[in-house]
């Protein structure tokens, strides 16, 4: 593994053994101190959650109806910018909904899909169920990951067509919702192909996931609803010429620009170097990423405290908002030369740079290997 500690004092065991110490590498001062220093800082502030919400909707929403009505060009792209940055935004608050507990907000998992999921067909049941394996312990980085691909190992040109291709995820999602909804219900088979194959934000190829129980499931059937109808209502309006090719158009490229924002946000949330092992807590924390101030782009690119995903992985249950507080007291806590400081890094095109000559990397080594 690329993050293991000092084995100098393992000279004398088994090759074995000093892989499996490798492999299960904690540091435990880091764990203790960042557990002990945000004790106060796990509770969610509803306020904060809805006035957010709230006013990335309204401005995004906004911007949309400003770039399908105005004339001008340069002012109606401006407008679309604004509203890609807006709806990313608030789209990104899936994520919070997947770790905040139940009753802590009431309302607030109905409300982000009555504005947000269910209009931009991302209700959130495809995410939740899901992300939470992605923290599980004993599956970060495993095949059993559905958010996990060893990009860092993979071909150079993977990392630009995982980029390109999240481009015609809408298109994938009126299918996924006009078409193979209302056919799932009717014949079993092609229902199945949909749950395991076709219901989760995944980036894992290989992830087949379960059929919904208990609360998810009727939420799920009442989300997947609500969703079909306003796919197949959208299309209509478009083909029966009462919404506008135009505005159509518009307000998919809108939504197609927040899902590739999003996916190059995803390619920089994890340096990828994982090739399948279990990982132990402070190896899935250094193969994070944290993007912390100074730095103030990643406010736009990595919103809602996505900036901080290594710290998040680290500390699930500390909400959005308390993320960097979070990060400030357990920098003054821990010394400079501390494990905690290698998941920060600089800028998004240095992320990017990086994954490009290590997938290049990789693959001439790969080349190398099998030359000789």
């Amino acid at each position: 593994m690329k993050h293991s500690p000092s084995l100098a004092t393992e000279a004398a065991t088994s090759p074995d053994a000093v892989t499996a110490k490798a492999s299960t590498f904690d540091d435990n001062e880091l764990i203790r101190t960042a557990a002990k220093v945000t004790r106060d800082l796990n509770a969610v502030r509803p306020l904060v959650y809805w006035s957010d919400l709230l006013a990335s909707a309204v401005v995004g929403y906004g911007a949309m109806a400003a770039a399908i009505m105005l004339e001008n060009i340069g002012f109606a792209v401006l407008a679309a910018v604004v509203s890609i940055l807006a709806l990313y935004r608030a789209g990104s608050f899936i994520h919070e909904l997947t770790h905040i507990r139940r009753g802590s907000m009431r309302g607030f998992h109905f409300g982000w899909n009555a504005l947000i999921g269910v209009p931009l067909l991302l209700p959130s049941f495809m995410y939740e169920g899901i992300h939470n394996l992605h923290h599980a312990r004993t599956r970060y980085g495993t095949i059993e990951d559905p958010e996990y691909l060893p990009l860092a190992l993979m071909k150079p040109y993977t990392v630009p067509l995982f980029v390109l291709v999240s481009a015609l995820a809408p298109v994938g999602l009126f299918i996924r919702y006009a078409v193979l909804a209302p056919l799932s219900a009717i014949f079993p088979p092609v229902r199945k192909i949909v749950v395991e194959r076709y219901s989760g934000l995944i980036i894992n190829p290989e992830f087949r996931r379960r059929p919904p129980e208990g609360d998810l499931k009727k939420q799920w059937y009442a989300q997947e609803i609500a969703a079909s109808i306003w796919a197949i209502a959208l299309l209509t309006a478009v083909a029966t010429g009462f919404l506008p090719m135009r505005a159509f158009l518009i307000m998919v490229g809108i939504a197609a620009g927040s899902v590739v924002l999003n996916q190059i946000r995803t390619l920089v949330a994890h340096l990828w170097e994982n090739d399948g092992e279990v990982m132990s807590v402070t190896e899935q924390y250094l193969d994070s990423v944290n993007v912390p101030p100074p730095a103030l782009l990643p406010a736009l690119w990595a919103p809602v405290g996505l900036r901080y995903h290594a710290l998040h992985h680290l500390l699930p249950g500390v909400p959005y908002h308390a993320l960097g507080e979070a990060h400030r007291r357990i920098a003054e806590a821990l010394p400079k030369d501390s494990t905690y400081y290698r998941a920060n890094h600089n800028s998004l095109w240095g992320l990017v740079a990086g994954l490009v000559r290590g997938s290049s990397g990789h693959a001439a080594s790969s080349q190398s290997g099998t030359a000789s």
